[in-house]
């Protein structure tokens, strides 16, 4: 996975049905990209779920509150809760492990050149927190020599919590966190604890598919996604379940396909591992998978290929 660019809207997304690997997704396909012992992970993974116990209660303890809003050059907002949750995550992570990299939304890389690199969105969702909608969570990824390894993603206000590592498979926690909720026995199917294993659809035809997405202006803009109103009118329902929740929607087999443009590494690094553990697949709109994609396809893996050759197709006329 390369350093993240800023696409070129204007740039076609090719998609080569006669190239497109097909078998490149599921359970054991995830496996085999691990890089390192699985108790090097799941000791990542602690500190990652410890680190989202202590972004829960900074969130929770601001969520709807009168708040400090500034507004990013990029004229999106950022408020003293963003801020602060990064800031505590960095130092805590640099605490256990000095050497390892970071990425994060709102203070940026540091030491890029590192094997080990943590992704940080301190709150992914930050415009439903300022409005006190409770759809938005702390996400972090961990990422060894290029490849992603464990992903976190907790949503405090809704009490649950999504959590995978290679080869560890996909959990979700309801009703509390995963570090202080079933945290002894990640391994076991489920817990009295509320830790669930969890798994993509099994739904084979895009006429059956629950569809999600972010913005269908911002798709459509993007100039990438010509079919996107086929694909829409082809499923069985359609609903806007943006940022982090859609991928979680589609890990548990709630939903069968997430679509999204104008994403950034941080908040992609973390679903990319929750949804292939739980047998989906990720990729841009061309097929390429990565965290550095200005698109972005998530599936119960089945139909992933139908949605790229429908999406990257000409829409119908009168459309």
């Amino acid at each position: 996975m390369s350093e993240f660019r800023d696409p070129d809207p204007r740039a076609p997304v090719p998609f080569d049905a006669a190239s497109f690997d097909a078998s490149a997704w599921g359970p054991a396909w995830s496996a085999s990209l691990r890089r390192g012992s699985d108790a090097e992970l799941r000791a990542w993974l602690e500190l990652a779920l410890a680190c989202c116990d202590a972004a829960d209660e900074i969130a929770l303890r601001h969520f709807r509150r009168d708040l400090a809003i500034d507004t990013k050059p990029d004229r999106t907002f950022v408020t003293d809760a963003d801020r602060g949750i990064e800031a505590l995550i960095r130092e805590r992570i640099l605490a256990a492990y000095p050497g390892h990299g970071l990425v994060g939304e709102e203070y940026g890389t540091e030491a890029a050149g590192a094997a080990v690199r943590w992704y940080i969105d301190p709150i992914d969702g930050t415009h439903n927190f300022i409005r006190g909608v409770p759809l938005f969570g702390t996400l972090i990824g961990v990422e060894r020599d290029g490849e992603m390894q464990l992903g976190v993603l907790s949503a405090p206000a809704l009490r649950e919590r999504w959590f995978a590592w290679r080869g560890g498979g996909a959990w979700a926690t309801r009703g509390g966190s995963g570090a202080s909720q079933g945290g002894a026995d990640r391994s076991a199917p489920a817990s009295p604890a509320g830790v669930t294993r969890i798994a993509v659809s099994r739904v084979a035809k895009l006429a059956d598919a629950q569809l999600l997405y972010g913005s269908p202006f911002e798709i459509m803009r993007s100039g990438w996604a010509p079919g996107f109103p086929d694909l829409v009118a082809a499923a069985w329902r359609d609903r806007g379940f943006g940022d982090f929740w859609g991928y979680a929607l589609v890990a548990e087999g709630a939903a069968e396909a997430m679509i999204e443009v104008g994403i950034k590494p941080w908040d992609l690094a973390a679903p990319l591992v929750l949804v292939e553990e739980a047998g989906g697949r990720l990729s841009d709109f061309g097929g390429a998978r990565g965290v550095d994609m200005g698109s972005v396809v998530a599936s119960n893996g089945r139909l992933h290929q139908a949605l790229l050759v429908t999406l990257r197709a000409p829409a119908s006329a009168g459309r």
